[in-house]
């Protein structure tokens, strides 16, 4: 079977444009309570970093964007794991690191987001993903 013929069957493509709306949806959300969007899906080697913003305090905040269509399979921010977390802080780290100019304090956050057909899309925001 074919690459294309198997993202087709399987899902694949749904599942990214599922991602990218959830993201479009967070970034205006954050935008509208006053965030600056400084860059989205920023890629290096190590990965890729959703959404980077400065809130109103001025912190930069690196955003995971995590979406659901449905509670099928649990919440979206569910699927964020120590391993994940831990791989985001290194990703903020590697992106400061390619500024040049200094950055100022730095915060990880997530957004969840559940796409329903039959409501508004909802968000959930966790701030300080590295808290206990």
């Amino acid at each position: 079977m074919c690459a294309r013929r198997w993202q087709m069957t399987h899902g694949v493509s749904d599942r990214r444009e599922t991602g990218v709306s959830g993201e479009d949806i967070a970034a205006v959300h954050l935008a509208r309570r006053g965030w600056l969007i400084v860059a989205r899906n920023w890629r290096c080697r190590s990965g890729e970093i959703d959404i980077i913003a400065r809130d109103p305090d001025g912190v930069l905040v690196v955003v995971e964007v995590k979406t659901r269509r449905g509670l099928g399979f649990g919440d979206p921010l569910e699927s964020l794991t120590y391993a994940k977390v831990r791989r985001l802080k290194g990703l903020a780290m590697e992106w400061v690191r390619s500024q040049e100019d200094a950055v100022g304090p730095v915060r990880l956050d997530a957004i969840g987001v559940l796409l329903d057909a039959d409501a508004a899309p909802r968000l959930r925001h966790v701030r300080n993903l590295e808290q206990p």
